[in-house]
């Protein structure tokens, strides 16, 4: 069975969308490649662990950085449930608090 990547909700993909093109497309290819190779071969730096259960893709562009938080359900799905451009060091708590808050929202 492949992994396949979705987003949660349309305002997910807005927020997508709203990223600079060329992390867009960097979103585009990793996605692309998790469905490609498998979650389990994709490792840092393009994605890592924050906390629980949500993880981020991390993009990177000329324009700066951006993060897609994700979670993973059964049947081998990676779910995105917000897109942002960081501006920060650190990932800004509010972007983690909704990620967690939207992945409450998913059923299995």
């Amino acid at each position: 069975m492949e992994w396949t990547v979705e987003t949660l909700s349309v305002q997910v993909d807005a927020e997508i969308l709203a990223l600079p093109k060329d992390m867009q497309a960097a979103f585009v290819r990793l996605a692309e490649r998790i469905q490609a190779v498998g979650l389990e071969r994709i490792g840092q730096p393009h994605v890592r662990h924050l906390q629980d259960k949500l993880w981020e893709m991390r993009l990177t562009g000329r324009d700066g950085i951006a993060r897609a938080l994700y979670v993973t359900v059964v049947g081998r799905r990676v779910i995105v449930v917000h897109a942002f451009v960081k501006k920060t060091q650190k990932t800004p708590r509010s972007a983690i608090e909704l990620a967690l808050r939207r992945a409450k929202e998913i059923t299995p």
